[in-house]
Protein backbone atom coordinates (compact mmCIF):
# COMPACT_ATOMS: atom_id res chain seq x y z
CA UNK A 1 0.00 0.00 0.00
CA UNK A 2 1.32 3.50 -1.03
CA UNK A 3 0.15 6.11 1.52
CA UNK A 4 -0.31 10.07 0.54
CA UNK A 5 0.72 12.74 2.94
CA UNK A 6 -1.08 15.07 0.66
CA UNK A 7 -4.14 12.84 1.26
CA UNK A 8 -6.33 13.58 4.55
CA UNK A 9 -9.05 10.99 5.04
CA UNK A 10 -11.10 10.15 7.63
CA UNK A 11 -10.63 6.60 10.33
CA UNK A 12 -13.73 5.74 12.31
CA UNK A 13 -13.75 2.57 14.40
CA UNK A 14 -16.73 1.48 15.92
CA UNK A 15 -17.19 -0.60 19.08
CA UNK A 16 -20.13 -1.85 20.86
CA UNK A 17 -20.22 1.05 23.51
CA UNK A 18 -18.19 3.72 21.78
CA UNK A 19 -17.01 5.29 18.88
CA UNK A 20 -13.77 6.77 17.55
CA UNK A 21 -12.80 8.91 14.80
CA UNK A 22 -9.61 10.50 13.68
CA UNK A 23 -8.84 13.01 10.96
CA UNK A 24 -5.91 11.31 9.08
CA UNK A 25 -2.88 12.38 6.67
CA UNK A 26 -0.36 9.65 5.64
CA UNK A 27 0.13 7.61 9.48
CA UNK A 28 -0.24 10.68 11.24
CA UNK A 29 -3.55 11.34 13.17
CA UNK A 30 -4.15 15.22 13.18
CA UNK A 31 -6.99 15.11 15.17
CA UNK A 32 -9.10 12.93 16.86
CA UNK A 33 -12.90 12.87 18.50
CA UNK A 34 -14.44 10.26 20.59
CA UNK A 35 -18.03 9.92 22.08
CA UNK A 36 -20.10 7.09 24.13
CA UNK A 37 -23.18 5.31 22.26
CA UNK A 38 -26.62 5.49 23.79
CA UNK A 39 -27.18 2.77 26.03
CA UNK A 40 -30.39 2.22 24.67
CA UNK A 41 -31.24 3.75 21.09
CA UNK A 42 -34.66 3.81 19.96
CA UNK A 43 -33.42 3.42 16.44
CA UNK A 44 -30.82 3.07 14.07
CA UNK A 45 -30.75 6.78 13.45
CA UNK A 46 -29.94 7.89 16.82
CA UNK A 47 -26.25 6.23 16.42
CA UNK A 48 -25.69 6.72 12.57
CA UNK A 49 -26.91 10.59 13.45
CA UNK A 50 -23.98 10.69 16.37
CA UNK A 51 -21.55 9.53 13.85
CA UNK A 52 -22.71 11.97 10.99
CA UNK A 53 -21.83 14.94 13.70
CA UNK A 54 -18.51 13.30 14.70
CA UNK A 55 -17.83 13.52 10.95
CA UNK A 56 -19.03 17.19 10.36
CA UNK A 57 -16.89 17.99 13.47
CA UNK A 58 -13.42 16.23 12.59
CA UNK A 59 -14.00 17.15 8.63
CA UNK A 60 -14.60 21.18 9.60
CA UNK A 61 -12.77 22.81 6.66
CA UNK A 62 -10.51 19.84 5.70
CA UNK A 63 -10.89 18.37 1.89
CA UNK A 64 -11.36 14.99 2.99
CA UNK A 65 -10.94 12.34 0.08
CA UNK A 66 -12.47 9.29 1.54
CA UNK A 67 -13.62 7.42 4.95
CA UNK A 68 -12.82 3.88 6.28
CA UNK A 69 -14.58 2.40 8.66
CA UNK A 70 -14.37 -0.56 11.31
CA UNK A 71 -17.70 -2.16 12.06
CA UNK A 72 -17.84 -4.88 15.20
CA UNK A 73 -20.22 -7.23 12.79
CA UNK A 74 -20.91 -9.16 9.13
CA UNK A 75 -21.02 -6.62 6.51
CA UNK A 76 -21.53 -6.67 2.82
CA UNK A 77 -18.05 -4.73 1.65
CA UNK A 78 -19.16 -4.33 -1.98
CA UNK A 79 -22.51 -2.84 -0.85
CA UNK A 80 -21.41 -1.17 2.31
CA UNK A 81 -23.90 -2.60 4.21
CA UNK A 82 -23.64 -3.26 7.84
CA UNK A 83 -25.66 -6.53 9.47
CA UNK A 84 -26.69 -7.66 12.97
CA UNK A 85 -24.42 -5.61 15.40
CA UNK A 86 -24.49 -7.65 18.39
CA UNK A 87 -23.93 -5.03 20.99
CA UNK A 88 -25.88 -2.38 18.88
CA UNK A 89 -29.24 -4.49 18.96
CA UNK A 90 -30.97 -1.39 16.43
CA UNK A 91 -28.62 -2.60 13.40
CA UNK A 92 -30.22 -5.27 11.67
CA UNK A 93 -29.49 -4.36 8.09
CA UNK A 94 -27.84 -0.74 8.10
CA UNK A 95 -26.61 0.74 4.52
CA UNK A 96 -24.39 2.77 6.36
CA UNK A 97 -21.83 3.63 3.10
CA UNK A 98 -24.51 5.12 1.06
CA UNK A 99 -25.63 7.24 4.01
CA UNK A 100 -22.99 8.54 4.18
CA UNK A 101 -21.62 8.87 0.46
CA UNK A 102 -25.00 10.93 0.27
CA UNK A 103 -24.37 13.23 3.35
CA UNK A 104 -20.38 13.83 2.20
CA UNK A 105 -20.26 13.20 -1.46
CA UNK A 106 -16.91 11.25 -0.90
CA UNK A 107 -16.15 7.74 -0.90
CA UNK A 108 -16.93 5.45 2.03
CA UNK A 109 -15.48 1.89 2.91
CA UNK A 110 -16.47 -0.33 5.03
CA UNK A 111 -15.06 -3.46 6.75
CA UNK A 112 -14.99 -5.94 10.14
CA UNK A 113 -13.34 -3.82 13.16
CA UNK A 114 -10.66 -6.61 13.39
CA UNK A 115 -9.95 -6.50 9.76
CA UNK A 116 -8.49 -2.96 10.05
CA UNK A 117 -6.98 -3.66 13.07
CA UNK A 118 -5.13 -6.40 11.25
CA UNK A 119 -4.57 -4.15 8.28
CA UNK A 120 -3.15 -0.93 10.52
CA UNK A 121 -0.69 -3.19 12.26
CA UNK A 122 0.42 -4.93 8.87
CA UNK A 123 0.55 -1.02 7.31
CA UNK A 124 1.81 1.04 10.34
CA UNK A 125 2.81 -1.00 13.15
CA UNK A 126 4.63 -4.42 14.03
CA UNK A 127 3.64 -6.48 12.02
CA UNK A 128 4.55 -4.05 8.96
CA UNK A 129 4.55 -5.80 5.31
CA UNK A 130 4.11 -9.50 7.28
CA UNK A 131 3.48 -12.40 4.96
CA UNK A 132 1.32 -14.07 6.33
CA UNK A 133 -0.43 -12.69 9.60
CA UNK A 134 -3.30 -12.96 12.17
CA UNK A 135 -4.28 -9.82 14.42
CA UNK A 136 -6.39 -10.90 16.93
CA UNK A 137 -8.18 -8.43 19.11
CA UNK A 138 -9.34 -9.46 22.42
CA UNK A 139 -11.22 -7.32 24.73
CA UNK A 140 -15.05 -7.90 25.59
CA UNK A 141 -14.89 -10.49 23.30
CA UNK A 142 -12.40 -11.98 20.64
CA UNK A 143 -11.92 -11.22 17.14
CA UNK A 144 -9.68 -11.61 14.27
CA UNK A 145 -8.08 -10.21 11.17
CA UNK A 146 -6.31 -12.79 8.32
CA UNK A 147 -3.42 -11.31 6.37
CA UNK A 148 -2.35 -14.35 3.63
CA UNK A 149 0.46 -13.06 1.29
CA UNK A 150 0.35 -9.93 1.52
CA UNK A 151 -3.17 -9.24 1.80
CA UNK A 152 -6.32 -9.49 3.65
CA UNK A 153 -7.92 -12.66 2.87
CA UNK A 154 -11.32 -12.53 0.69
CA UNK A 155 -14.36 -13.66 2.32
CA UNK A 156 -17.92 -13.31 1.66
CA UNK A 157 -19.22 -11.36 4.45
CA UNK A 158 -16.47 -9.99 6.35
CA UNK A 159 -16.60 -12.52 8.87
CA UNK A 160 -13.41 -14.59 8.17
CA UNK A 161 -11.22 -15.37 11.48
CA UNK A 162 -14.39 -15.83 13.76
CA UNK A 163 -12.15 -18.05 15.82
CA UNK A 164 -14.02 -17.06 19.27
CA UNK A 165 -16.90 -19.10 17.91
CA UNK A 166 -15.14 -22.20 17.56
CA UNK A 167 -16.54 -24.47 20.44
CA UNK A 168 -14.20 -25.09 23.20
CA UNK A 169 -14.63 -26.64 25.98
CA UNK A 170 -18.28 -26.00 27.62
CA UNK A 171 -18.38 -22.74 25.80
CA UNK A 172 -16.96 -21.30 22.86
CA UNK A 173 -13.04 -19.39 22.55
CA UNK A 174 -14.51 -15.88 23.55
CA UNK A 175 -15.80 -17.79 26.73
CA UNK A 176 -12.61 -18.26 27.87
CA UNK A 177 -10.10 -15.85 25.80
CA UNK A 178 -11.81 -12.64 26.62
CA UNK A 179 -13.27 -9.96 29.53
CA UNK A 180 -16.01 -12.68 29.52
CA UNK A 181 -13.87 -15.08 31.15
CA UNK A 182 -13.90 -12.89 34.24
CA UNK A 183 -17.06 -12.28 34.06
CA UNK A 184 -18.46 -15.31 33.89
CA UNK A 185 -16.08 -17.53 36.36
CA UNK A 186 -15.00 -14.48 38.94
CA UNK A 187 -18.04 -12.41 38.88
CA UNK A 188 -15.74 -9.59 37.96
CA UNK A 189 -14.57 -7.10 35.15
CA UNK A 190 -10.90 -7.10 33.43
CA UNK A 191 -10.49 -4.12 34.90
CA UNK A 192 -11.71 -5.11 38.14
CA UNK A 193 -9.46 -8.33 38.28
CA UNK A 194 -6.24 -6.48 36.93
CA UNK A 195 -6.41 -3.82 39.87
CA UNK A 196 -6.21 -7.11 42.22
CA UNK A 197 -3.72 -8.84 40.27
CA UNK A 198 -1.47 -5.53 40.44
CA UNK A 199 -2.21 -6.18 44.72
CA UNK A 200 -0.79 -9.60 44.03
CA UNK A 201 -4.23 -11.37 44.71
CA UNK A 202 -3.90 -14.80 44.66
CA UNK A 203 -7.47 -15.50 42.87
CA UNK A 204 -6.79 -12.55 40.67
CA UNK A 205 -3.15 -14.16 39.66
CA UNK A 206 -4.72 -17.53 39.35
CA UNK A 207 -7.05 -15.94 37.07
CA UNK A 208 -4.92 -15.02 34.51
CA UNK A 209 -2.99 -17.66 34.72
CA UNK A 210 -5.87 -19.49 33.42
CA UNK A 211 -6.50 -17.17 30.77
CA UNK A 212 -3.21 -17.60 29.65
CA UNK A 213 -3.72 -20.70 28.99
CA UNK A 214 -6.84 -21.21 27.31
CA UNK A 215 -5.52 -18.12 25.15
CA UNK A 216 -2.24 -20.17 24.39
CA UNK A 217 -4.91 -23.44 23.26
CA UNK A 218 -6.88 -21.00 20.84
CA UNK A 219 -3.93 -19.69 19.61
CA UNK A 220 -2.94 -23.27 19.04
CA UNK A 221 -5.90 -23.96 17.29
CA UNK A 222 -4.96 -20.89 15.00
CA UNK A 223 -1.52 -22.52 13.82
CA UNK A 224 -3.34 -25.51 12.78
CA UNK A 225 -5.71 -24.11 10.58
CA UNK A 226 -4.02 -20.61 9.15
CA UNK A 227 -0.47 -21.77 10.19
CA UNK A 228 0.66 -17.78 10.01
CA UNK A 229 4.31 -16.74 10.53
CA UNK A 230 3.37 -14.39 13.49
CA UNK A 231 0.14 -13.35 15.19
CA UNK A 232 -0.71 -9.80 16.76
CA UNK A 233 -2.92 -9.67 19.92
CA UNK A 234 -4.29 -6.13 20.44
CA UNK A 235 -7.58 -4.80 22.37
CA UNK A 236 -7.67 -4.08 26.35
CA UNK A 237 -6.64 -7.30 27.18
CA UNK A 238 -2.65 -6.20 25.94
CA UNK A 239 -2.16 -3.98 29.51
CA UNK A 240 -2.97 -6.89 31.31
CA UNK A 241 -0.32 -9.26 29.37
CA UNK A 242 2.31 -9.23 32.26
CA UNK A 243 -0.16 -11.44 33.70
CA UNK A 244 -0.27 -14.09 31.69
CA UNK A 245 2.12 -13.56 29.36
CA UNK A 246 4.06 -16.49 30.61
CA UNK A 247 1.21 -18.98 31.02
CA UNK A 248 0.60 -18.23 27.44
CA UNK A 249 3.76 -18.96 26.26
CA UNK A 250 3.78 -21.82 27.95
CA UNK A 251 0.73 -23.13 26.86
CA UNK A 252 1.99 -22.40 23.03
CA UNK A 253 5.15 -24.26 23.73
CA UNK A 254 2.60 -27.68 23.54
CA UNK A 255 1.82 -27.28 20.11
CA UNK A 256 3.00 -30.68 18.25
CA UNK A 257 4.75 -29.19 15.24
CA UNK A 258 7.82 -28.13 16.87
CA UNK A 259 9.63 -26.71 13.76
CA UNK A 260 6.48 -24.37 13.11
CA UNK A 261 6.94 -22.58 16.09
CA UNK A 262 10.84 -22.39 15.17
CA UNK A 263 9.21 -19.59 12.42
CA UNK A 264 6.69 -18.09 14.53
CA UNK A 265 6.02 -15.36 16.80
CA UNK A 266 3.29 -13.48 18.52
CA UNK A 267 3.77 -9.71 19.59
CA UNK A 268 1.69 -7.09 21.86
CA UNK A 269 0.59 -4.28 19.95
CA UNK A 270 1.56 -1.65 21.28
CA UNK A 271 1.12 1.29 18.48
CA UNK A 272 -1.83 4.02 19.46
CA UNK A 273 -4.85 4.15 17.71
CA UNK A 274 -4.37 1.59 15.43
CA UNK A 275 -7.82 0.33 14.38
CA UNK A 276 -8.45 4.32 13.20
CA UNK A 277 -5.19 4.07 10.45
CA UNK A 278 -6.59 0.47 9.90
CA UNK A 279 -9.83 1.75 8.83
CA UNK A 280 -8.32 4.30 6.53
CA UNK A 281 -5.81 2.06 5.23
CA UNK A 282 -9.04 0.64 3.27
CA UNK A 283 -9.60 3.72 0.99
CA UNK A 284 -5.84 2.77 -0.04
CA UNK A 285 -6.56 -0.87 -0.54
CA UNK A 286 -9.63 -0.07 -2.58
CA UNK A 287 -8.74 3.05 -4.58
CA UNK A 288 -4.70 1.24 -5.71
CA UNK A 289 -6.63 -2.28 -6.20
CA UNK A 290 -4.86 -2.44 -8.99
CA UNK A 291 -1.60 -1.63 -8.01
CA UNK A 292 0.92 -3.98 -7.48
CA UNK A 293 2.17 -1.52 -4.31
CA UNK A 294 -0.98 -1.96 -2.94
CA UNK A 295 -0.09 -5.22 -0.57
Amino acid sequence: MTTSNNIKLIGIDLGGTKVNIGLVQGNKILQKKYAKLPLNPKNEWEVINLIIDLIKEIKSNHKISGIGIGVPSILDREKGIIHEVQNIPTWKEVPLASILIKEFGIPVFLDNDANCFTLGEFHFGKAKNCKNLIGLTIGTGMGAGIINNYHLIGDANGGAGEFGMIPYLDGIFEDYCSGKFFNTFYNLSGEEILQLAKQGDKTALEAFEQLGKHLGNAIKTILYAIDPEKIIIGGSIVKSSAYFDASLKKSIQLFSYKETLKNFEFVYSTTPDIAILGATSLYYNRVQINDKTCR
